[in-house]
């Protein structure tokens, strides 16, 4: 599973794993209760996959924003809480990503990034943020 199978639901807290698709949307299960919901396509759904942040010259995957959060922690939970104030937010992000566009990044964005990593550390999920460079890695040893 790779984080095109993680979810993000508007409207709903924490993330939420891609279990069956269905007729009308899809079932997915919570991170957070493991309780199964039915989607609806009308939802405003994300996948973590196809999320960005901006910064000052380009928009990074979040893949790579996590993975550099997990450098930083040693894979372990943040070091701040997601509810901490808007300056330690701001401060802490900085030091994970220096470009990121203050302008367009909210603090709100910074604790939502900052709840979904400690989610997916949580459940031992990180490994997920090396799947690119795992393939990439077998395709070079195969030439």
């Amino acid at each position: 599973m790779g984080l095109d199978k993680v979810l993000a639901i508007s409207g709903k807290p924490g993330l939420f794993k891609l279990i069956a698709q269905t007729r009308g949307g899809f079932v997915a299960e919570s991170l957070i209760d493991n309780k199964r919901i039915s989607v609806s396509l009308q939802q405003n759904v994300s996948v973590l996959s196809e999320i960005a942040i901006y910064t000052l010259t380009e928009e990074i995957p979040l893949r790579d924003v996590l993975a550099k959060i997990k450098e930083k922690e040693n894979g372990e939970p943040t070091s701040i809480k997601p509810k901490d104030s808007k300056d330690k937010l701001e401060e802490y992000f900085f030091n994970v990503l220096p470009e990121y566009d203050e302008d367009r990044v909210y603090a709100s964005d910074i604790k939502k990034v900052l709840q979904w990593y400690n989610l997916l550390q949580q459940h031992n999920m990180l490994e997920l943020l090396d799947g690119k460079k795992e393939e990439t890695k077998t395709q070079d040893e195969e030439e």
